[in-house]
């Protein structure tokens, strides 16, 4: 009784001590206090009264992730495991087998193996399907089956894999796995300098410090920064790679939110290594968060002239926050904002269209900055290339045809049909392109747009109403039409297919190294990039 009463005394002088002590939150204290018990008592009643057995954790995992659903998708809980893949991604270090997994219900599937690591020296290869670790069946397998692959250096795992129609097993002696920052560095002629930077990990200042000095020493007067594919990461590291290229003491970003403590004011911190040498930063649809931070930074100091399509527009900041048994959430805490003073988000969380999802901010609703130079920049969707290159814009088409791992698996299949002497060779063809819709077809791909599912929807209705007889020769006619349109979308990014089938292909046959190689010799960007730097003029014009 004693200890009850001691309970009932603490519990609201810690309601209190948090209620004066946490500006943010005493506002709202007291309903918050009042929707936790309220949630409290309705999960305990369900569990305990529900017709049926309930699984808590299922039950509360639902909860959660339905109650975050409505902020952004950038704030999430994180459980154990997804805190240990946060690690590795911030440090980009790990013991395992040395390759990217695709975990699904019933297999892993081996992405990209990482050249010279294990899962590479025991001869496995991108497109191979991995059914057994030791003697487990993945799809019995009922937590994380990528986690079966980690374990201590130097430790063996016996793997059991599905390659061509064909089960093989190998043998592959676990190690430690270092995942660059940057992958590649290099002079593409006597002058210009090339850096990969594919992620802000704590590696990413030091390595590219490194890449930069090394260049120069051996005679680069120019950069390429290529920050394409790059999804962004620490914002330290963002404003240290910005102070590399510009002076101490200046201004790279702010960030503003409703926690005061979270206002904060980054400035550089150390001399940089060149303040003059000429760079271009190169951008893609998927370049966001901190690749936005560099780039929209030094555009606005006009210190980078950016070549490429429009970045993705992610103004916001995360955080974790610790919570119990060994989970986390991250929260976006903040917006961003770039030395001229403007965000970049570019999709609105907050006023969400009639089916829920987040719109983009209308460019008529973009507002207009200035650069260092006078020069006219704007917000509110992506940073801006000053020399457009590529197509900014995807389809939901294309979208869906990456997301169902169709480029992946054409790869997979071109890989195994076709060999190379040398890689630099290939340059996918019209019947190439024909070869990969006749793939799309034999593997029954398939994408309900919205016109499709508004027009079915309404003819479920009139066969309600017994309405169907005189339309549904019209409804066949506008489905066939719509199928064609579809068809006429792929033809029309053709050329964003056939880049994306070109990457994925190289990589297959001389790994990511390979690749950065292959696109020093042909691709588009650089081609320009390099055009642009090669001419004092040009590049001073655009930074005027």
């Amino acid at each position: 009784m004693k200890n009850i009463l001691k309970k009932k005394i603490i519990i609201p002088i810690l309601a209190c001590v948090v209620f004066l002590s946490t500006t943010a939150f005493k506002n709202d204290f007291f309903e918050i206090a009042k929707q936790i018990e309220i949630f409290t008592t309705l999960f305990k009643e369900l569990n305990m009264n529900y017709v049926d057995e309930t699984n808590p954790g299922d039950l509360m995992d639902t909860a959660i992730k339905s109650m975050l659903a409505d902020l952004d998708p950038y704030t999430n809980f994180m459980n154990e495991q997804d805190v240990e893949a946060a690690r590795i991604n911030n440090t980009g270090d790990y013991t395992g087998i040395g390759a990217r997994i695709k975990t699904l219900k019933e297999k892993l599937i081996v992405v990209e193996p990482y050249k010279d690591y294990p899962a590479d020296k025991a001869g496995l290869k991108a497109g191979d399907e991995i059914i057994k670790v030791g003697t487990v069946l993945i799809e019995d397998y009922e937590d994380n089956a990528g986690d079966l692959l980690r374990g201590i250096s130097g430790s063996s795992v016996e793997v059991t894999y599905k390659r061509q129609g064909k089960t093989e097993t190998a043998t592959i002696k676990r190690a430690e796995v270092e995942i660059k920052a940057v992958p590649h560095f290099s002079l593409i002629d006597d002058k210009t300098g090339y850096i990969v930077l594919s992620k802000f990990s704590k590696k990413a200042h030091a390595e590219t410090n490194y890449a930069l000095r090394d260049l120069k020493a051996q005679g680069a007067e120019r950069i390429i920064l290529d920050l394409r594919g790059n999804p962004g990461g620490l914002v330290n590291e963002a404003i240290k790679i910005v102070n590399l290229f510009v002076p101490k003491g200046q201004l790279v970003v702010t960030t503003k939110s409703k926690v005061k403590k979270y206002n904060r004011t980054y400035i550089t911190k150390n001399d940089p290594i060149d303040t003059e040498i000429p760079l271009v930063i190169l951008l893609d649809g998927n370049s966001a968060s901190a690749s936005e931070i560099v780039s929209g930074a030094l555009q606005d100091l006009d210190r980078a002239v950016i070549v490429g399509s429009r970045s993705f527009g992610k103004g916001l900041v995360q955080r974790p926050k610790l919570l119990t048994y060994g989970t986390q959430v991250k929260i976006t805490i903040s917006r961003y904002y770039t030395p001229s003073g403007r965000c970049i988000q570019a999709l609105d969380y907050w006023n969400r269209n009639e089916k829920g999802e987040a719109v983009k901010v209308k460019q008529e609703n973009y507002n207009a900055f200035k650069t260092k130079n006078g020069r006219q920049v704007f917000d509110g969707g992506g940073v801006f290339p000053d020399v457009q290159v590529g197509s900014s814009k995807t389809s939901p088409i294309t979208n869906a045809i990456v997301q169902n791992d169709l480029i992946f698996d054409f790869a997979t299949h071109y890989y195994y049909n076709h060999t190379f002497n040398d890689i630099n060779t290939l340059s996918l063809t019209d019947k190439d392109f024909l070869d990969f819709k006749n793939y799309l077809k034999t593997n029954n791909f398939s994408f309900e747009t919205d016109t499709e599912k508004a027009l079915k929807k309404a003819f479920e209705t009139a066969k309600k109403e017994e309405l169907n007889d005189n339309i549904e020769n019209d409804y066949n006619t506008l489905i066939s039409n719509l199928n064609t349109s579809k068809s006429q979308v792929v033809d029309e990014n053709k050329d964003f297919l056939l880049e994306l089938l070109t990457k994925d292909i190289v990589k297959r046959y001389v790994y990511r190294e390979g690749l950065y190689e292959y696109l020093e010799v042909h691709d588009t960007e650089i081609k320009k990039a390099t055009e642009i730097l090669n001419n004092p003029s040009t590049y001073q014009n655009y930074l005027k």
